[in-house]
């Protein structure tokens, strides 16, 4: 009975089941949206732009809107309950996740999805808009995402009524939104998630009182959020935190506030990138749970012995950046076994070996001990992890940590390697043909060591994931079969100023992913493929510059590919400069617009490039630097150049231009560097320089065929650094508001960098060069140039009086006003001008004295006055009489270093560049001097006193004349003078 009984019941509730299962598939299979909330999606809709045709399926037709992308609705009721308008791209894919984005406005009609628990518009941009109040109306909602949309202002105080929140999103973005106080998060006591990194609370000193209430936080996100003190707290209320994020508000408290090593339930905590210092507090030790542990950025120095021993769990350490002092093995890393990455680097005051206990990290996946000195055998290292460590090791980071010697096969070891940085030591010897067995590898770095030998097929044997390769920086060269099909898609390569050439590498040429290039200095001497100038539209840097490539640039066949676009600080480049290219630069200035329109920096330098500049300017629209110098570029300027509003440096020297300047030109409202010099333009200097150029650093107009009066608008360049207008045929005077170059003023250059810097990557930099005729010699600068200081208006024709304003630029290193018409004195108060170097005032009409505070210029070491009307005594000053008599000759001076103060010194005309006291030159004007003398003192002896001893009847005449005038003492004195002269003459002509 019972059996049957059993069976009944089973038989029964299967029935039941099956019931219940046929109700349910039939409500999901009849049950759609709701037509109100569809008619509200619709509206939704119809505000944001969106780009990629993300919301497709949105359409009317589509009735359902429960099978619309990105809505989830309930199967029962048919109410939208989930929202998912995020951007599905990284922001790791740049294009990608811009293209992505939905664009615009928020519709209120969202309002109407009453039942709504999740709402996601994170990634997109509202284009600054506040975050709408009215979404406190959800009052369902559960999970809410607003994360880095492009929301502006402050976050609603209404957000605190969303009473079921449990996950709260609103990271920013730069600090564009702002909270002025907490108070309503007293009503979030369900909120376990919640993320306000890069928003402003400097106006929220509650903040931490505020969070300190929600009881049920799980996980705390507040990094980069100007939170300058992290105040103590009689007791942490949020112990059910497991993950805290305070990185990146660098905290005015140096120490770690006792609460946080209360939070015992801690899985995760970030503090870098604050100004924590001194000892790592113990209490750390405390948080048995962590896996999770942030240091890095701090200021830390030092360790308690055993601080780690409690934190078994711990896979994740980062102590990057700090200020560890002693060896490696005293910051007690020992027993970390469960470790999967360790980050150490630049600790630069760390030193000693990576200890022997490492070898036990058997789970070690990542470890950075980069800028840590190590002074360590490479082969010892690579020795310590080729234990258990190899198998699991995937990216070993070692760069400038001072390790030497030879790469031995050890490398073949590290089968799962994926990435390899080894540069910037002194690693020496040949690459092992063992590399090419790390089948896995995606970046090696080797640039900046000793390495030489030769570099083939064999050592990429298996390496068909490699991505990035940098070799820069060594002696090594590549051989390689010119037919060579490489097993890798490189994105990245780097191969400065190894020896690949003479033939252009071939291979290149299958490398369809390769964004950025760089094989300057690599000895090539060989025409570009047209299959390479192809695909140069592909590149986001490409530097071919230093080598001897030869030919013309190509119409190229496919000029609409668009360039590859990736993550880059720098910005694209694109330099061809010093090489021996020529002919004209159409094809590559106005074909492929995809291309040109993304490149920042074009350097074509230094070639053979002739013919007119193009007039395509407008399809480069982001160009920051343009150098076109040291060509043969002739014809007028074009007018489209002035469409690069975003210049900020141009360079058209030593080219055949002519023609005047485009007043298109004054569009150049940033620009810092503009060099046309050794050109033949002509015209008036457009006034519209000083005016609209307020940043201009360099004005070089040299070696042109200007006109015209200085303009006294170039007075407004307060920035301007370096003005050279020589070799012109200006005319009129110096305004006396010269002294407003308040750039040149200044005396103090310790808060700048050393170079006119544009942009960096690694160690790559654009920054400015310049070539300048100072101390009459053509010198180029670069690492320096931003330190330089000078004015150069010599060869014109100006007029006047030197100002006295001028004497105001106390910071200018090199005045040259020589070969014009100056007249008048020179400012008496010159000495003021202590930074000067190299003055020049020859080939003018100044008069008067040379000012004794002229003696005070310690640092002058060029000094050129010659050929004025100068007078009097020179001053007397270790530093004046230093320099030779050819620098003060052509006056009417006296005094060292002058040899005779009596005579007038002697004209002596100076060479164009003012190479007026050369010590070769010095020394042909003493010698001048003494035989101009020596030869002077026998010719007027002879010729007086010669014809006397000849002519008896003379002699006679000449001594009555002088017995009359003086009395005969003194006549006695001349017979006696007579006779001793007639004693030479005879014995002369025995």
């Amino acid at each position: 009975m019972k059996p049957n009984t059993s069976a009944f019941v089973a038989l029964a509730l299967l029935e039941l089941f099956a019931i219940a299962t046929v109700i349910n598939i039939s409500l999901c299979n009849g049950t759609s949206c709701i037509e109100s909330e569809r008619e509200a999606l619709l509206k939704l809709q119809h505000d944001p732009r969106d780009p990629s045709n993300r919301l497709a399926s949105w359409i009317g037709d589509n009735g359902d809107c429960c099978k619309w992308g990105g809505v989830f609705c309930s199967n029962f009721t048919g109410h939208v309950l989930e929202l998912n308008l995020q951007n599905p791209s990284s922001p790791d894919e740049n294009e990608a996740y811009q293209r992505s984005k939905l664009v615009g406005k928020i519709n209120p009609s969202l309002l109407e999805l009453k039942h709504l628990v999740h709402l996601d518009l994170s990634g997109n941009d509202f284009q600054g808009i506040q975050i709408p109040k009215y979404l406190a109306s959800l009052v369902n909602l559960r999970y809410l995402n607003l994360s880095e949309a492009n929301f502006t202002g402050m976050i609603p105080h209404q957000l605190g009524n969303l009473s079921n929140l449990q996950y709260l999103d609103v990271t920013g973005y730069w600090f564009e939104l702002y909270v002025d106080s907490f108070s309503w998060l007293s009503g979030l006591s369900l909120l376990e998630h919640f993320h306000m990194s890069w928003v402003n609370l400097t106006k929220a000193s509650d903040w931490l009182l505020s969070i300190n209430s929600l009881s049920s936080l799980k996980e705390l996100k507040l990094s980069y959020c100007r939170v300058y003190h992290l105040p103590p707290l009689s007791s942490a209320n949020i112990s059910s935190l497991n993950a805290l994020d305070l990185s990146g508000n660098y905290f005015n408290d140096t120490y770690i506030p006792s609460w946080v090593f209360g939070l015992s339930h801690l899985v995760f905590l970030d503090l870098g990138s604050n100004k924590f210092a001194g000892q790592i507090p113990s209490g750390l030790g405390n948080l048995t749970s962590l896996g999770h542990l942030d240091l890095s950025l701090n200021q830390f120095n030092s360790t308690k012995p055993g601080w780690l021993s409690k934190l078994n769990g711990l896979k994740y350490l980062s102590l990057r950046g700090n200020s560890f002092q002693g060896t490696i093995s005293s910051i007690g890393l020992e027993n970390l076994t469960s470790i999967k990455t360790l980050d150490i680097a630049f600790n630069e005051q760390l030193g000693g070996k990576i200890p022997n206990s490492f070898a036990r990290f058997c789970k070690l996946r990542v470890i950075d001990v980069s800028y840590v000195n190590l002074s360590q055998d490479i082969s010892q290292v690579l020795d310590i992890f080729s234990a258990c460590v190899a198998d699991a090791l995937e990216s070993l980071f070692l760069s400038s940590c001072q390790i030497y010697g030879h790469l031995t096969n050890q490398l073949g070891r590290f089968k799962n390697l994926r990435a390899l940085d080894l540069s910037n030591n002194t690693v020496n010897g040949s690459i092992p043909l063992s590399l090419g067995q790390i089948a896995n590898l995606e970046s090696l770095d080797l640039s900046n060591n000793k390495l030489n030998g030769t570099v083939s097929e064999i050592h990429f044997l298996n390496l068909t994931k490699l991505l990035v390769f940098c070799a820069h920086g060594n002696l090594l060269v590549f051989k390689i079969n010119p037919n060579w099909v490489p097993p890798f898609q490189l994105a990245f390569l780097e191969l400065r100023s190894c020896h690949l050439g003479p033939r252009f590498p071939l291979w290149l040429q299958s490398q369809k992913k390769l964004y950025y290039l760089d094989i300057s200095s690599t000895r090539i001497s060989a025409k570009i493929p047209r299959g390479f100038w192809n695909s140069i539209f592909q590149y986001d840097y490409l530097n071919v510059s230093g080598n001897q490539i030869y030919g013309g640039v190509p119409k190229f066949d496919s000029p609409s590919v668009p360039l590859i676009t990736t993550p880059s600080l720098l910005g694209s480049i694109f330099d061809l400069s010093n090489n021996a290219l020529s002919g004209s630069i159409f094809h590559l200035i106005c074909q492929g617009e995809n291309f040109s329109k993304n490149i920042e920096f074009l350097k074509l330098s230094k070639n053979h490039f002739s013919e007119d500049i193009p007039d395509c300017w407008m399809n480069w629209p982001r160009l920051r630097t343009l150098n076109l110098g040291n060509n043969n570029f002739t014809g007028s300027l074009p007018m489209s150049i002035g469409a690069l509003n975003s210049l900020k440096s141009l360079n058209l020297r030593n080219n055949r231009l002519s023609g005047i300047i485009p007043t298109s030109f004054r569009n150049f409202s940033i620009l810092e560097a503009l060099d046309m010099g050794e050109n033949e333009l002509v015209g008036n200097i457009p006034t519209w320089i000083g005016e609209r150029f307020s940043r201009l650093m360099i004005l070089n107009l040299r070696s042109n065929k200007f006109h015209g009066d200085f303009p006294i608008q170039l007075c407004r360049l307060a920035s301007l650094q370096i003005l050279d207008v020589a070799y012109n045929s200006l005319s009129g005077t110096i305004p006396r508001c010269i002294n407003n170059f308040s750039a040149m003023a200044t005396t103090d250059s310790s808060d700048q960098d050393s170079n006119i810097f544009y942009a960096s990557s690694g160690d790559n930099e654009i920054v400015e060069d310049a070539s300048l005729v100072m101390k009459g010699f053509l010198v180029e600068y670069k690492s320096i140039l931003n330190l330089v200081r000078s004015i150069d208006i010599s060869k014109n024709n100006f007029s006047g009086e030197v100002p006295v304003e001028v004497t105001n630029l106390q910071g200018l290193q090199s005045l040259n006003l020589s070969y014009n018409l100056f007249t008048g004195r020179i400012p008496d108060n010159i000495g003021v001008m202590r930074s000067i170097e190299s003055l020049d005032f020859s080939a003018n009409q100044l008069s008067g004295q040379i000012p004794q505070s002229m003696s005070s210029l310690s640092f002058l070491n060029y000094l050129n006055l010659s050929n004025n009307n100068l007078n009097g005594e020179i001053p007397s000053s270790t530093q004046l009489q230093s320099f030779g008599a050819s620098s003060f000759a052509g006056n009417d001076l006296c005094g060292a270093p002058l040899s005779n103060c009596t005579k007038k010194n002697i004209l002596i005309p100076e060479d164009e560049n003012g190479n007026g006291n050369e010590g070769d030159y010095e020394d042909g004007v003493d010698w001048l001097l003494h035989i101009s003398m020596a030869l002077g003192f026998v010719v007027g002896f002879w010729c007086f006193i010669g014809p006397l001893l000849i002519k008896r009847r003379w002699r006679y005449k000449y001594c009555h004349f002088l017995d009359r005038l003086w009395d005969g003492c003194f006549v006695r004195k001349c017979y006696q003078i007579f006779h001793v002269c007639t004693c030479v003459f005879y014995v002369l002509n025995q």
